[in-house]
């Protein structure tokens, strides 16, 4: 049995295996956090293992007893999935197939897919060779493949215009949900060093393939930029980026500008995790989800949505870059609000401009692929209050209707 979405953060009481026994069973049960970063087991799923548990980079929670409570966090969750509890690729790609079609529905024309672990780049292939896709993928490798992709003379940029080759993807910490996130207090999870990270950004650029790095503490998040500082001559022009930044140290705020690295950040991230912020990182949120302030300093920064993690929406998350909110308390650290014009080339124009495409994507422009949502009404004649009511009426592709096509009503 699979699930996803728990969050632990606030609960009264953690997670451990007997809860989940009482109602699973013995069926063995695995539920991914909804962060991605922490698996729940019932007693039959930890069983499994036969105790093969820990691995560098992981976290194994144990009771007073030094017993598995059943939860696991990082690399140790990963393995465990993907050993155990990991879906068919038959069942994959029905899922990609329904999605795509949510995709569609949502205004999306283009994702930079993060799950080259996952085998994702044979399943769109599958998908690809079924029909035409209805969107552009942009797919990262997992880092440990590069010497795979070097042997092969596959660069950056390899495939076709609707599914390429994109960058590797690493990992410096964890996540704020898991309490994971390296943080210069010395709490969190180290998956790569900066070390380790410099090793990885050359051995990239020597097979023409940037990196994209998941960092969420501060501390994660400047050992990143330490490592890019160290091989920014061997890097220029691959275009290289940080994936979330939700925790800056002050001083390390100016320097994604000073370096060229790019700001991969997820809009609708900071409403949502605020109240968590708020008790993890207290007295250091002046430096989380600090888009504002990395727009105005000249940081190149993207909007995602990092799928499934919040909503595959792109307007809802232009929504939160403005409103920073989601519900009907006030916005969360207002002064980082930005305008539509900005938060709608965070989305549009600049993940064009990270997979190489501003001179053909994200701009409606003579000669530019024909890319393009169609809204209810003009956002930049409404308040902003009104923002949230905007809809997405038809999504277009390369010059086709994916999702409603006209005539409109």
């Amino acid at each position: 049995m699979r699930g996803f979405g728990w969050r632990d953060a606030g609960w009264p009481e953690p997670p451990t295996k007997e809860a989940l026994d009482r109602v699973t069973g013995a069926t063995p049960a695995a539920l991914v956090s909804k962060d991605y970063h922490s698996l729940w087991l019932n007693s039959a799923a930890l069983a499994r293992a036969n105790g093969d548990l820990q691995v560098p980079g992981g976290v194994v929670e144990r009771d007073a007893q030094g017993e598995p409570t059943g939860v696991l966090r990082e690399e140790c969750a990963w393995r465990f999935r993907d050993n155990h509890a990991a879906p068919g690729d038959d069942e994959s790609v029905d899922a990609m197939r329904r999605g795509l079609k949510l995709a569609a529905a949502r205004g999306v024309t283009c994702v930079h897919d993060k799950d080259g672990w996952r085998g994702a780049l044979g399943y769109w292939q599958r998908l690809r060779a079924e029909t035409q896709l209805t969107l552009r993928v942009w797919q990262s490798v997992p880092h440990e493949q590069v010497d795979d992709l070097a042997a092969l003379h596959i660069r950056s940029g390899f495939g076709d215009d609707h599914l390429r080759v994109g960058y590797l993807k690493a990992f410096m910490d964890g996540a704020l949900g898991s309490q994971t996130a390296l943080m210069l207090d010395g709490s969190g999870v180290e998956i790569t060093t900066s070390a380790e990270l410099e090793q990885i950004i050359r051995r990239g650029a020597a097979a023409g393939m940037p990196v994209a790095v998941h960092a969420i503490g501060d501390l994660a998040n400047r050992n990143a930029l330490d490592a890019f500082e160290r091989t920014r001559d061997v890097w220029r022009g691959l275009r290289p980026r940080i994936e979330h930044a939700q925790c800056l140290a002050p001083e390390d705020l100016p320097r994604f500008a000073e370096l060229g690295v790019a700001v991969s950040a997820q809009f609708s991230h900071a409403p949502s995790d605020r109240d968590l912020a708020d008790r993890f990182w207290a007295g250091n949120t002046r430096g989380a989800y600090a888009f504002r302030s990395l727009i105005d300093s000249d940081a190149i920064v993207a909007n995602g949505s990092d799928a499934p993690i919040e909503e595959l929406d792109p307007w809802a998350g232009i929504c939160a870059g403005i409103l920073r909110t989601i519900d009907d308390r006030p916005a969360w650290r207002p002064e980082q609000a930005l305008t539509l014009e900005q938060a709608v080339a965070a989305t549009c124009v600049t993940p064009a401009w990270l997979s190489g495409d501003e001179r053909r994507r994200g701009r409606l422009l003579p000669g530019f692929l024909a890319d393009l949502v169609v809204l209810d009404r003009d956002p930049f004649a409404v308040e902003p209050a009104a923002l949230r009511e905007v809809e997405v009426v038809a999504t277009m592709v390369g010059g086709r209707w994916v999702y409603g096509a006209p005539p409109w009503g």
